[in-house]
């Protein structure tokens, strides 16, 4: 059974037309008509390509590698438009497209009358479509197109109130620093062009040992490796799209975006476009040690350093949003270790719980009338139980609690890291394993946490504001969405309890109203992304890591077999496939592992702290003024990055401005001034009389006789 070509291009086109028919006509189709369009396309695309993985990996279909259209042919360059489809892809493919689908169905609810409705819904729609441009690929160029297209895509989303000044700032951050991100991985794509001749996947990946002892001159004196230098240029844009050190500081920011495109950027696009691309290029990576090593270092301080940055934030939305950082901090671990099907693998559990965990935020925030500070909450369990049960579901797979897919994904990372440690003995394995073993418990602190402030205790949504509050920026379009998503829930007899919506953008402290559960179009999408959150990891653990059966007796191929190949000696995945017994097995031996004990410290620290003792922390605050300053700063990173290289930028435009002006332009002016008196001078002897000129002639003879007789003798 072959897979068809037509499949794959309704795959990608029809989340394209549904963005085109509610982009450009929702005017006329109306809110149900762009999202019918827009949810019906992403529904066709998530049923095909769960067809396409039912056919790679049930029906032995052969790996799809073919050019659908020629873009254009310069000399001997040749560019296309292609697609490679193999089980990386396939995987990736029904990931993108069934959280996608899920975030289309909740965003009715979500966005309830927001005057954006159809454009949002067209922009959403269009960063699916983005997205699979990028999976789908077969060469760099299309790659680049879709990495360029989901960054500006998530560019307007992030911006999607854009009469928020806040919001605009965030997309701008965003945009700009994933400017420095893809200008070295333009670099990097430049470079395998020059050394290998073609942008084609399957010819790079055939031709890239040519490359292995190839050497090029950066600095004079100074030789480099060229898979080094194009690895880390390729790794460079990963860092910016993946959100690593140091350019991750806009992906906090992006919060300032719809909630609904929260979930789409941190867990199915955007952000995992990096550890996809990396993973791809993996017969790349493996040709460079250097490289590899500088994707554990990043990775390894990306996911300890930025987890600690959750424990003092407030905005629930934003706590989840450093969760997100930390996990994709795991997830490069997993590629600098060689472990490319384990970062893939936590790439799709983490796709589910992570959705779930920005949906149920966005479900706390409809339930509390748009508030995010969870110092404002607190004893919401009885008010939204679906979403208590659900953001508890997603909690425990995140933290890596045994069975929950979270587990499976996380915790072989963290033994791949061990082995790695082990084998590589060097400082940088070891810093990458304690990061992650550590990152363990700084998780389960920041996620209970969020847990314990927003749904136990004591309810805060009655009391005054606390002190260094900053009420929510609510403009006129959350303003109109929250009073139609009251009369939805609350009927339009409840009317006593609307101004509080807008109360807040205001700087006013009246939190009178009682939270609610959300609509069904919120709630049915965390249940059914509750569902692989629990389940997904223990069905999938054997085939898709370890080749095995789902459990665990029988050894089958790799599930990644032909997209990520690599040698015996290199592949820590198969290393550690000798010691899985199946599914049971492995999380009941995580029971006694290192990093379950550390969660399970974060988990009872929390306790303590946030339901236990919550007068404690406040008090801890003060204690530890400096650390927590030096965490709410974010190590400084943003005062950096807005006055170092923003600043740096505006100033460089003001000292070109000043040259321009004074330096250029007063050239220019001065040359000019100098010939304009150059002529009234010459102007005023020009009268017209003849006798002037005779008069003028005769003392210019004069003058010329007296200079010749004076030089004469």
């Amino acid at each position: 059974m072959a897979i068809s070509k037509t499949h794959l291009l309704i795959i990608v086109l029809a989340p394209l037309l549904g963005a085109i028919l509610a982009g450009l006509f929702g005017r006329r189709i109306g809110r149900v008509g762009a999202h019918s369009v827009t949810i019906g396309g992403v529904a066709i695309s998530c049923a095909l390509s769960m067809y396409v993985l039912w056919q790679l990996v049930s029906q032995g279909a052969a790996p799809f590698n073919e050019n659908v259209y020629t873009w254009f042919q310069v000399g001997g360059i040749d560019a296309h438009v292609g697609f490679m489809i193999d089980k990386l892809t396939a995987m990736m493919m029904v990931v993108v497209t069934f959280v996608a689908l899920l975030v289309h169905v909740y965003t009715i609810g979500y966005m309830e009358d927001d005057p954006g409705y159809q454009r949002f819904f067209s922009y959403i729609s269009l960063f699916t479509f983005s997205m699979l441009m990028l999976v789908m690929s077969n060469n760099f160029l299309q790659l680049f197109f879709g990495w360029e297209a989901v960054g500006l895509v998530s560019y307007l989303l992030i911006g999607f109130w854009f009469k928020r000044p806040t919001a605009v700032f965030a997309n701008l951050k965003a945009f700009l620093v994933n400017r420095v991100g893809d200008f070295g991985f333009l670099l990097g794509i430049a470079a395998v062009l020059m050394y290998v001749g073609t942008l084609d996947y399957a010819t790079v990946f055939a031709n890239a040992p040519t490359i292995a002892n190839t050497t090029i001159t950066i600095l004079s004196g100074h030789e480099w490796s060229v898979a080094t230098v194009i690895c880390i240029c390729l790794f460079i844009g990963a860092m910016g799209k993946s959100a690593q050190v140091p350019l991750h500081v806009w992906l906090p920011d992006s919060m300032e975006g719809p909630t609904p495109i929260s979930a789409l950027i941190h867990a199915a696009t955007m952000v995992t476009a990096g550890i996809f691309m990396v993973a791809r290029m993996s017969p790349l990576f493996q040709l460079s040690e250097t490289a590899l090593n500088f994707v554990l270092f990043i990775g390894a301080t990306t996911a300890f350093w930025t987890g600690l940055i959750g424990i003092v934030q407030n905005d629930i939305k934003r706590v989840v949003a450093y969760s997100t950082l930390s996990q994709l901090g795991y997830m490069t671990v997993a590629l600098g270790v060689s472990a490319y099907s384990g970062a893939v693998y936590h790439l799709m559990t983490h796709a589910f719980f992570k959705a779930l965990l920005f949906l149920g935020a966005g479900s706390v925030i409809i339930g509390m009338h748009h508030e995010q500070d969870m110092r404002r909450m607190g004893g919401l369990r009885k008010y939204m139980p679906i979403t208590y049960i659900t953001m508890v579901i997603g909690t425990l797979a995140l933290v890596g609690t045994p069975f929950f897919s979270g587990f499976y994904s996380k915790d072989t990372i963290i033994e791949a890291a061990a082995h790695h440690a082990h084998e590589a003995n060097n400082w940088v394995a070891t810093y990458g394993y304690w990061a992650v073993l550590l990152g363990a418990f700084v998780t389960a602190f920041y996620s209970f946490r969020l847990l314990y402030m927003t749904f136990h205790g004591k309810e805060h949504f009655h009391d005054p504001a606390p002190a260094n509050y900053v009420a929510p920026e609510a403009d006129s379009t959350e303003h109109e969405a929250s009073i139609a998503h009251e009369h939805e829930v609350h009927g339009a007899g409840d009317a006593t309890h609307h101004g509080d919506h807008g109360d807040h953008g205001h700087g006013h402290d009246d939190h009178a109203h009682t939270p609610h559960e959300s609509p069904w179009v919120v709630t049915v999408p965390l249940i059914l992304l509750a569902i692989p959150s629990i389940l997904i990891g223990f069905f999938t653990v054997g085939p898709m890591l370890f080749g095995t059966d789902m459990l665990g007796h029988h050894k089958q191929l790799p599930f990644f077999l032909g997209a990520i190949d690599l040698p015996a000696a290199q592949d820590t995945i198969g290393q550690l496939s000798e010691e899985f017994h199946g599914p049971v097995a492995f999380a009941l031996h995580g029971f006694m592992a290192p990093a379950f004990w550390l969660a399970f410290a974060g988990f009872a620290l929390a306790t303590f702290l946030y339901l236990i003792k919550p007068e404690l922390p406040g008090k801890l605050r003060e204690t530890f003024a400096l650390p927590v300053r030096v965490l709410e700063e974010k190590y400084g990173m943003d005062t950096l990055w807005i006055n170092g290289f923003a600043g740096g930028g505006v100033l460089i435009g003001k000292l070109s401005r000043w040259f321009d002006t004074n330096v250029i332009d007063g050239l220019v002016n001065a040359s000019a001034r100098v010939t304009d008196f150059t002529a009234r001078l010459v102007r005023r002897g020009q009268t017209g009389y003849l006798y002037h000129y005779a008069f003028a002639m005769i003392l210019g003879l004069i003058a010329s006789l007296a200079v010749l007789i004076r030089y004469w003798r």
